[in-house]
């Protein structure tokens, strides 16, 4: 049987709201050890993704300001989504046909997660390279 997605996602995945900056998703960003962050509006949806790589290429390439520039003005608004009961598959299946790696996880209008290419790999092949950095602990 399929694994689903709530067996692999991360819960209580780190969330910022769209007039947070992008030093403020940078530093969530070093203390978690993570890529991303997800954007949250005052309501509780989902507005948006940033990741380390959106912060370089839609800001910093550019000469924004990384003190002043916000999520709102750089997140990638038209995301892919899986619920926490699809099948692993599926997000697979998104993640190749968006080129994307992470993937957000919603359960009736609520995030409640996120699966990342990491994730996947932990669980398909726990011994191997993207297993392992997936795997690395948070920065203190």
């Amino acid at each position: 049987m399929a694994q689903k997605v709530r067996e692999l996602m991360t819960q209580h995945p780190v969330t910022l709201t769209p007039d947070a900056t992008l030093v403020d998703a940078a530093k969530q960003m070093r203390a978690k050890d993570i890529g991303d962050v997800l954007v949250v509006g005052g309501d509780g949806r989902l507005r948006g993704i940033v990741t380390d790589r959106d912060i370089v290429v839609r800001a910093l390439a550019d000469d924004r300001d990384a003190g002043s520039t916000t999520l709102g003005e750089v997140c990638s608004p038209d995301l892919a989504v899986v619920a926490p009961d699809d099948d692993s598959g599926r997000a697979v299946e998104l993640m190749r046909d968006r080129a994307v790696r992470r993937i957000p996880v919603v359960d009736a209008g609520e995030l409640v997660g996120v699966v990342s290419l990491g994730d996947l790999a932990i669980e398909k092949d726990p011994h191997s390279a993207l297993a392992d950095i997936s795997a690395a602990r948070e920065n203190t």
